[in-house]
């Protein structure tokens, strides 16, 4: 087992089902995608960068896709969540839908992918 995996069963309720959900989403966009941390948060990593991290706060759910420009891409589609320049802020009783996760998660993959070629 894995940071992430670790972490995930280390929560409870509504946030376990919220983090979980999203890093399965990812995890099936990309199979590759491994367990690690990014930032010192648990993370899943594809092609030894950060692809993305789900985090209990505070606050909210805290989604980090490592890239400013991912987010900016889904300006449209993130409007009611907190967004900041690295995150974005959700409640669990209100998820980020799955088609934003999924185009999230596809964006940094393929920024991943043009960082190395």
């Amino acid at each position: 087992m894995g940071e992430v995996s670790e972490y995930v069963e280390s929560l409870d309720g509504a946030a376990q089902e919220a983090v979980g959900r999203i890093l399965a989403r990812a995890r099936s966009l990309v199979p590759d995608a491994e367990e690690g941390t990014g930032y010192g948060m648990p993370a899943l990593r594809y092609g030894g960068s950060p692809l993305i991290s789900v985090v209990e706060t505070r606050k909210h759910v805290g989604v980090y896709p490592f890239s400013p420009s991912v987010i900016e891409a889904l300006a449209d589609d993130l409007r009611g969540y907190h967004v900041t320049k690295g995150s974005i802020g959700f409640q669990p009783d209100r998820p980020l839908p799955d088609h934003v996760v999924d185009r999230l998660v596809a964006l940094r993959r393929d920024e991943i992918d043009a960082m190395r070629s």
